[in-house]
Protein backbone atom coordinates (compact mmCIF):
# COMPACT_ATOMS: atom_id res chain seq x y z
CA UNK A 1 0.00 0.00 0.00
CA UNK A 2 1.59 3.25 -1.18
CA UNK A 3 0.94 6.44 0.82
CA UNK A 4 0.81 9.86 -0.82
CA UNK A 5 -0.05 13.40 0.20
CA UNK A 6 -1.68 16.13 -1.87
CA UNK A 7 -1.95 19.82 -1.07
CA UNK A 8 -3.90 22.39 -3.01
CA UNK A 9 -6.76 24.76 -3.56
CA UNK A 10 -10.31 24.52 -4.85
CA UNK A 11 -11.81 27.58 -6.56
CA UNK A 12 -15.34 28.60 -7.43
CA UNK A 13 -18.39 28.88 -5.17
CA UNK A 14 -16.81 26.79 -2.41
CA UNK A 15 -17.34 28.86 0.73
CA UNK A 16 -20.69 29.04 2.49
CA UNK A 17 -21.88 25.82 0.81
CA UNK A 18 -20.57 23.21 3.32
CA UNK A 19 -17.56 22.41 1.13
CA UNK A 20 -15.21 21.82 4.08
CA UNK A 21 -17.73 19.46 5.70
CA UNK A 22 -18.05 17.65 2.35
CA UNK A 23 -14.27 17.22 2.17
CA UNK A 24 -14.15 15.95 5.76
CA UNK A 25 -16.93 13.44 5.06
CA UNK A 26 -15.20 12.19 1.90
CA UNK A 27 -11.88 11.91 3.74
CA UNK A 28 -13.40 10.00 6.66
CA UNK A 29 -15.28 7.70 4.28
CA UNK A 30 -12.04 6.83 2.46
CA UNK A 31 -9.86 6.76 5.61
CA UNK A 32 -7.79 9.76 4.45
CA UNK A 33 -6.10 12.08 6.94
CA UNK A 34 -5.27 15.78 6.68
CA UNK A 35 -7.19 19.04 6.91
CA UNK A 36 -9.24 21.64 5.05
CA UNK A 37 -9.81 25.35 5.60
CA UNK A 38 -11.26 28.45 3.97
CA UNK A 39 -8.79 30.95 2.54
CA UNK A 40 -9.49 34.73 2.63
CA UNK A 41 -9.55 34.95 -1.19
CA UNK A 42 -12.61 32.66 -1.38
CA UNK A 43 -10.88 29.37 -2.12
CA UNK A 44 -10.74 26.25 0.04
CA UNK A 45 -7.34 24.78 0.89
CA UNK A 46 -6.87 21.03 1.43
CA UNK A 47 -4.16 18.64 2.58
CA UNK A 48 -4.91 14.95 1.97
CA UNK A 49 -2.71 12.10 3.16
CA UNK A 50 -3.20 8.34 2.98
CA UNK A 51 -3.36 5.34 0.70
CA UNK A 52 -2.82 6.51 -2.88
CA UNK A 53 -6.09 5.06 -4.19
CA UNK A 54 -8.11 6.57 -1.34
CA UNK A 55 -6.49 10.00 -1.69
CA UNK A 56 -7.20 9.96 -5.43
CA UNK A 57 -10.87 9.10 -4.74
CA UNK A 58 -11.19 12.11 -2.42
CA UNK A 59 -9.36 14.29 -4.94
CA UNK A 60 -11.84 13.22 -7.64
CA UNK A 61 -14.76 14.12 -5.35
CA UNK A 62 -13.34 17.65 -4.94
CA UNK A 63 -14.24 18.35 -8.57
CA UNK A 64 -17.89 17.66 -7.76
CA UNK A 65 -18.27 19.14 -4.27
CA UNK A 66 -21.52 19.36 -2.30
CA UNK A 67 -24.87 20.21 -3.98
CA UNK A 68 -24.67 24.04 -3.77
CA UNK A 69 -21.01 24.32 -4.71
CA UNK A 70 -19.78 25.27 -8.15
CA UNK A 71 -16.19 24.15 -8.57
CA UNK A 72 -14.26 25.96 -11.29
CA UNK A 73 -10.73 24.70 -10.55
CA UNK A 74 -8.96 22.07 -8.46
CA UNK A 75 -5.19 22.56 -8.24
CA UNK A 76 -3.41 19.79 -6.31
CA UNK A 77 0.28 18.97 -6.01
CA UNK A 78 2.09 16.03 -4.45
CA UNK A 79 3.88 16.97 -1.23
CA UNK A 80 5.84 15.00 1.39
CA UNK A 81 3.68 12.60 3.38
CA UNK A 82 2.99 13.94 6.87
CA UNK A 83 2.15 12.07 10.04
CA UNK A 84 -1.46 13.20 10.40
CA UNK A 85 -3.67 10.82 12.37
CA UNK A 86 -7.09 12.29 11.62
CA UNK A 87 -8.90 14.80 9.42
CA UNK A 88 -9.73 18.30 10.70
CA UNK A 89 -11.65 21.34 9.55
CA UNK A 90 -9.63 24.42 10.40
Amino acid sequence: MSRIALHGYISGRVQGVSFRAFVATQAQHHDVNGWTRNVPDGRVEVFLCGDETAVQQVATALHRGPPYAHVTNVALSKVPVGDHIDFTIR
